[in-house]
C-alpha cells in the first residue's frame, strides 16, 4: 500500500486529530500466528492501519504495541509513527484503548481510535470522521456508518479522555458508546470495511 504524501498535498490541512493504532493484542484465535505480522496483500495486516492513519489527515499517529513488541515494530520500521508500550496488555482491550489515550499529546482535539486489524479501513474514512468532528465543533462521539450499521474506527472529543481511566476487561470503549449514546454523530461512508477485521486463519486467507 502506498503511503501519501501529505506535504505534496495542495491542501493537507492537518487537524487537531491524533490517530491511535491498537496493535497490542494476542491474536488467540490465530495462534500461534501473531495476525498483526501477518502477510495480506503484500504487507503485514498492521501496516496497512497504520499508512491510512499516515496518509490521513491526522495530526500524529501513535501505535500501541504488547504482544510481540518487537515484531510489531518491524513490521512498521520506516513509518513516522510513536509507539507506546501497553504492558497490561494480556489483561484485555481496554488496556490499550487507555494506554494510547493516555499518550495523546497534550491540546489534542481529539483521537481516533483505529484496530490494528481492520485492513480495509482507509484515510477516507478517516478523513470523513475528522471532518464530521471539525464540523460540529469537536463536541461529538464521531462514529462511521455504512447501510445503516455503524462500525470502526470512532473518534472521541478531549472531553471524554477522563472516561477512559475506569474502563477494563476486554470490550474495549463500548461501555462509553452506551453511556454517550446520544453524543453520537454517525457519519455515512461508502465502505463496509467498517465492519471488516481478521481474527482466523480463514479471514486472513479470504
Amino acid at each position: 500500500m502506498q503511503v501519501t504524501d501529505r506535504n505534496n498535498d495542495p491542501d493537507p490541512a492537518p487537524s487537531g486529530v491524533t490517530a491511535v493504532v491498537l496493535a497490542a493484542g494476542r491474536s488467540t484465535r490465530m495462534a500461534p500466528l501473531n495476525k498483526l505480522t501477518a502477510d495480506y496483500q503484500g504487507a503485514a495486516l498492521v501496516r496497512h492501519a497504520a499508512e491510512a492513519a499516515l496518509a490521513s489527515r491526522a495530526a500524529e499517529v501513535v501505535v500501541v504495541v504488547g504482544h510481540e513488541a518487537e515484531a510489531v515494530r518491524e513490521a512498521l520500521s520506516g513509518l513516522d509513527v510513536r509507539f507506546v508500550a501497553n504492558p497490561d496488555y494480556a489483561t484485555g482491550l481496554a488496556s490499550s484503548v487507555k494506554a494510547g489515550i493516555a499518550a495523546v499529546a497534550p491540546g489534542a482535539r481529539g483521537a481516533v481510535i483505529l484496530l490494528g486489524d481492520m485492513p480495509g479501513v482507509t484515510a477516507a474514512v478517516v478523513d470523513a470522521l475528522i471532518g464530521a468532528f471539525e464540523g460540529t465543533g469537536g463536541q461529538h462521539i464521531c462514529r462511521p456508518r455504512h447501510a445503516g450499521r455503524p462500525g470502526n474506527p470512532v473518534l472521541w472529543p478531549c472531553a471524554l479522555f477522563g472516561e477512559f481511566d475506569a474502563l477494563s476487561g476486554d470490550v474495549g470503549a463500548k461501555p462509553l458508546l452506551a453511556r454517550h449514546r446520544d453524543d453520537i454523530l454517525g457519519v455515512d461512508v461508502d465502505s463496509d470495511a467498517i465492519h471488516m477485521d481478521i481474527d482466523t486463519p480463514a479471514d486472513l486467507g479470504a
